[in-house]
């Protein structure tokens, strides 16, 4: 099982950028699709961007244009770059390798208006 450590998240105002981070344990973007996933209080665990081996990039509607999400191979590092952000991005951000469906501990992204 791989072992994904997020870092990164913190308390921004509203229209501040943020930059998480998601270490993983091995080479696992060989072989494994990459996702950022978050959690609001009282809300469903959503998708928030993916990252396919090949490099390809989906976002959910209500991040495009502002979140960013890539790879570096050499530091086996996933990255969102959170830009312009908004209260309703406020939520528990998670690492997720597809491969394995292994998860990270989760970082706290919060956004004040």
């Amino acid at each position: 099982q791989v072992q994904l450590v997020e870092s990164g998240g913190g308390l921004v105002q509203a229209g501040g950028s943020l930059r998480l981070s998601c270490a993983a344990s091995g080479s696992i973007f060989r072989v494994s699709a990459m996702a950022w996933y978050r959690q609001a209080p009282g809300k469903q665990r959503e998708l928030v961007a993916g990252i396919s081996r090949g490099g390809l990039t989906n976002y959910v509607d209500s991040v495009r244009g502002r979140f960013t999400i890539y790879k570096e191979y050499v530091k086996n590092t996933l990255y969102l770059q959170m830009r312009n952000l908004k209260p309703e991005d406020t939520a528990v951000y998670y690492c997720n390798a597809e491969v394995n469906n292994s998860w990270g501990q989760g970082t706290q992204v919060t956004v004040s208006s």
